[in-house]
């Protein structure tokens, strides 16, 4: 009872009170009844627009990433191709990069500033438009952005694929593409649905591409237009925000019962269990394939990279990379000079590591509740975990923001325009990335050693310490290393909460690039993908000793 009862108390705090102090300021502003927001908000064209190119850019970014994840899934999933840890790792790369820094990227390949273009002699004049600075190329990069995650869904999904139905069709003379659409397809079609509406609900609360590409050509989407009406007005405009950032909830949850009303309406269920389908040979059509594998790569990850990094070491805007120019003072500055960057980097890691380290240590009672327990409830008290990321980063902010707004009851601490209120809003959005793996690796134990103890007198929290620990750390552990990655370069919800002497890599990095100063981002962004990805190496050589499932550029 003691550990379901903590285990409950946390998710009221970290779920359940932001989404309802939230509820409260649309419905009870001062506590008194009133929809006067909700007027408002529905009487104003701008809200309207920004709704509408929210749906725009959230559909066309899900639709490109539904067509490159599902095409590399299956790819990866039903043929030989060779080098697929090595592809799987690169292609899931950008979506564990801050979606600030790949529009920081794509951003610096194009355009008239592009040191890479000017390299080649095809940059275009200086004062011309970025031609991603259009809601084509939100779409474009939300599209690049999320298809991993479509991908990792899909893909899960494979490796429940019947074997006999796939052998059945081949013996019948099926081809591959017929095998594909004829079985293939219709199986994963709730997978892929699921998929669809987790890339949506992204694509929809996504702040750092709209915001780098949007705002410059003066097209708003939901969180931008939120951003923009917060810095301008400050708390006096929290109920106008607040509803904003429910109608953002409406479309996110929108999109999760539509693909819950479809996947209802036909039975998917597979009736058999079997190893999964043996991959196709491709024969002289697998070094094409895997030349083009490694074609997408470089489009999708490596020409932006090395255009943020070429940017990172020039002198000025515009100024082509050469061995006169080439320069590390970018480097020297945001590290060593500039007073906003050290302490970004100490707030972001302090954060990051604090967070990763509650999440370990949560995420076993939480996991042990969940995995194991047998009440109806549970079930709602998973979704309830899963809440504040399923939901779009920017309603928690404003949630957080209505909910420390005044001093903490009793205690009378302002958490208010403090670090502290960004450690909340992390804490409550990441710490399912260390639950969901923790819970997996609860499924893949035998629960008879946590008996055996417990008939041997063994109370909880021994049991806890010296059997059940042991067992899922590697699992809880790598959900934490995820959760650090993540919060390292958050900017979705710090950029709502942030203020002087509190600032986060991800908010310096915006910063910058909203002050024409894009060389100091680029080397500021170049570091935090230098950071992430000798992470995912680091992790990935201890993966052997890990679950299976638990990083999810792993099999």
């Amino acid at each position: 009872m003691a550990l379901t009862a903590m285990v409950v108390a946390v998710i009221v705090v970290f779920s359940l009170m932001p989404m309802l102090r939230l509820l409260q300021e649309i419905v009870l502003p001062g506590g008194h009844f009133s929809l006067a927001a909700v007027g408002k908000g529905l009487g104003d064209p701008v809200v309207w627009r920004a709704t509408m190119n929210s749906l725009v850019v959230g559909l066309g970014g899900t639709a490109l990433a539904l067509v490159l994840g599902v095409l590399v899934a299956f790819i990866v999933g039903l043929t030989d191709i060779r080098m697929t840890q090595a592809l799987v790792l690169c292609f899931v790369t950008p979506l564990m990069i801050a979606p600030q820094v790949t529009a920081l990227a794509w951003l610096q390949l194009f355009g008239p500033s592009s040191a890479l273009l000017h390299l080649f002699g095809i940059a275009p004049p200086l004062g011309t438009p970025n031609p991603l600075y259009s809601a084509g190329g939100i779409m474009a990069l939300l599209g690049i952005q999320y298809s991993p995650l479509v991908f990792l869904v899909v893909r899960a999904g494979m490796r429940r694929l019947p074997r006999e139905l796939v052998e059945a069709a081949k013996a019948s003379g099926a081809g591959p593409f017929r095998v594909a659409g004829t079985i293939i397809l219709p199986l994963m079609t709730p997978v892929i649905v699921g998929a669809a509406a987790l890339t949506f609900v992204s694509c929809v609360g996504n702040f750092g591409i709209p915001a780098f590409l949007g705002i410059p050509a003066n097209y708003l989407v939901l969180p931008t237009l939120i951003f923009q009406r917060l810095a301008g007005g400050g708390p006096a405009v929290l109920s106008d925000v607040a509803f904003l950032s429910v109608i953002i909830g409406v479309i996110a949850m929108a999109g999760i019962f539509l693909q819950d009303f479809y996947s209802r309406r036909r039975d998917f269920r597979i009736t058999t269990a079997s190893l999964p389908p043996e991959p196709y040979a491709l024969g002289r059509w697998r070094l094409p394939l895997e030349l083009s594998m490694i074609a997408l790569i470089a489009v999708i990850l490596v020409l932006p990279i090395c255009g943020l990094l070429m940017t990172s070491l020039v002198r000025g805007y515009g100024v082509m990379l050469t061995a006169d120019t080439i320069t590390l003072d970018n480097y020297r500055f945001i590290l060593f000079e500039h007073a906003a960057s050290r302490r970004a980097f100490l707030n972001s890691f302090s954060l990051s590591i604090a967070v990763a380290i509650f999440a370990v240590f949560v995420a076993v009672p939480v996991g042990y509740v969940i995995a194991w327990g047998k009440a109806r409830w549970i079930k709602w008290l998973s979704v309830s975990v899963e809440l504040p990321y399923a939901l779009p980063g920017v309603v928690l902010a404003i949630a957080s923001l209505l909910l420390f707004l005044k001093p903490l009851p009793v205690l009378g601490v302002q958490l208010y325009n403090t670090v502290w209120i960004i450690l909340f809003a992390y804490l409550a959005r990441f710490l399912v990335l260390s639950v969901r793996p923790t819970v997996n690796a609860y499924a893949q134990i035998d629960r008879s050693l946590e008996e055996a103890a417990e008939v041997a007198g063994a109370r909880l929290f021994t049991r806890l310490s010296t059997i059940v620990f042991p067992l899922v750390a590697p699992a809880a552990i790598a959900g934490g290393i995820l959760v650090f990655m993540t919060a390292l370069s958050e900017l979705t919800v710090s950029a709502l909460l942030w203020s002087s002497g509190a600032e986060t890599l991800g908010v310096v990095i915006f910063s910058f690039e909203q002050g024409g100063d894009s060389k100091y981002a680029s080397a500021l962004s170049a570091v935090v993908v230098a950071i992430t990805f000798l992470m995912m190496l680091g992790v990935n050589l201890f993966a052997r000793k890990l679950p299976s499932g638990v990083l999810p550029w792993r099999d």
